[in-house]
Order: C-alpha cells, then structure tokens, then sequence
C-alpha cells in the first residue's frame, strides 16, 4: 500500500462565533492565508472566504483532473477543462447542495461521451467520494 500524502490547513479563531475572527491558512504548500468569520460566511464575497468556498476550490481541482485522466485514458486527452463548483449553505442546516459545472474542449469526443465522462468524474474523484452526503447536480456546458 503506497504511504499517504497529507495535506494539512490551520485555522486560528478568537472570541465567539457570531463577534469573533480567524485566519485560514493552507500549511502545507504555504501559497494563501485567507481571514474568516462568521458574518462573512453568512454572506458571501466580502472580502473573506468560507468554508464552502474551500471545498469548492477542492471539488473542482479534484474534480477536473479526475476527468482529464478519465478522458485520458480512453484516448481523448482534453486540451482543456473549466469546473466551477457552486457550494450551497444554509444557516443552522448546513451545506445543502454542490452545483458543478463543467465545460470541456475534447478533439474527436462526442457531447454525450463527455457528458458520461463528466457524469463519471462526479460521482468518483476522491473529494467527491468524501462529500457523498452532500446532493450534486452536474450541468455540461
């Protein structure tokens, strides 16, 4: 069995949830530190991340080289991928719902054989396996 590799974030909070503040910060490759709070995760684009956005990042990096190696595989090596994962929060019920979307430039691959390939990647990249708990629409543009 091959060793693991391990990615680690660090967050420092201070005070409560609703008056207080912290800093994300991606540990291991060192390349971003993004504030956060709760205000801000409640409404989104103000100048902080979230949760939500991250694990958006996450599914749709994972995401799209899940299907670049499917496509691949099979003989169709895509001359490009654009993914945009749209995560849904809701407010004391939590992540409701992950839209992604997905267009691709695939020489010589029909519409409907991407479309299952995208399809496929959905349900297999290893950041999606982790939120299997999470609905996800797919939309193949």
């Amino acid at each position: 069995m091959a060793n693991p590799s391990v990615s680690t974030a660090t967050t420092h909070w201070e005070g409560g949830l609703f008056d207080g503040n912290g800093r994300t910060e991606l540990a291991t490759s060192g390349q971003a530190t993004f504030d956060v709070t709760w205000a801000r995760r409640a409404e989104p684009g103000q100048g902080t991340t979230n949760p939500e956005e991250l694990l958006g990042a996450a599914l749709a990096t994972c995401y799209s080289m899940a299907l670049s190696n499917a496509l691949a595989q099979d003989g169709h090596a895509p001359t490009s991928i654009d993914t945009r994962a749209d995560v849904s929060f809701v407010p004391g019920t939590g992540i409701t719902s992950i839209t992604v979307t997905v267009h691709g430039v695939v020489p010589g691959l029909s519409d409907a054989d991407f479309a299952a390939k995208a399809d496929w990647a959905k349900e297999n990249c290893p950041v999606s396996q982790a939120l299997k708990a999470v609905p996800k629409e797919l939309r193949v543009v």
